[in-house]
């Protein structure tokens, strides 16, 4: 009698680098339909295999994207860090979060990437807007209490704290350490996030 192989459900046979082939797939299909219309199940089709194993790898589409663009810090993580602790001090623990994550040569080049693209291509922008703007500002707004815009100007005032320091390098921010910067731009961001 020959014992028949079953094939597992949810993977082709034959490839070791399954998790891979997801990531390749997930790559093409944000670059093409950006984050919002990107669908688990339409990766899973491109990379063809079973939408539960993208969601076995990655939990969540948001999770996958994380992955797949490379994105230095996962947002369901970060957020509540953010949130979590006194209110008064929101200014100081969004600072301190961006300086610490562009301050690690690795976390930051593919924050410097994201940015340098979203500049140049449309599509770079698409997605980083819809990822940015569900992933992370609307929860944080969300969890503040406060309208959108509050917080997406602090993010507006850090990214370009974070070109300054690591894409054009003008001095003095560029040397300046982050303690220095904390006690510059910290009370800026509390009014932002202030109700």
């Amino acid at each position: 009698m020959t014992e028949q192989r079953r094939r597992r459900p949810g993977r082709r046979p034959g490839s070791l680098d399954t998790r891979g082939e997801i990531i390749t797939a997930a790559r093409g299909v944000f670059a093409e339909k950006g984050f919002d219309k990107a669908t688990v199940r339409g990766i899973a089709r491109e990379a063809n295999v079973d939408p539960a194993l993208v969601h076995h790898y990655f939990d969540t589409k948001e999770g996958l994207f994380v992955a797949a663009m490379q994105f230095p810090v996962e947002p369901s993580v970060a957020v509540p860090m953010i949130l979590a602790g006194p209110r008064e001090e929101m200014g100081e623990r969004l600072i301190r979060f961006i300086l610490t994550v562009a301050s690690d040569e690795d976390r930051r080049a593919p924050i410097i990437a994201m940015i340098r693209s979203a500049m140049s291509n449309e599509q770079a922008a698409t997605m980083v807007r819809e990822f940015l703007g569900e992933a992370v500002l609307q929860r944080l707004a969300q969890g503040l209490g406060i309208d959108p815009i509050r917080i997406e100007a602090a993010f507006g005032q850090m990214i370009g704290v974070v070109m300054l320091r690591y894409i054009v390098k003008i001095e003095p921010i560029a040397s300046a350490t982050p303690d220095e910067l904390v006690a510059l731009l910290a009370p800026t961001l509390q009014r932002y996030v202030d109700p």
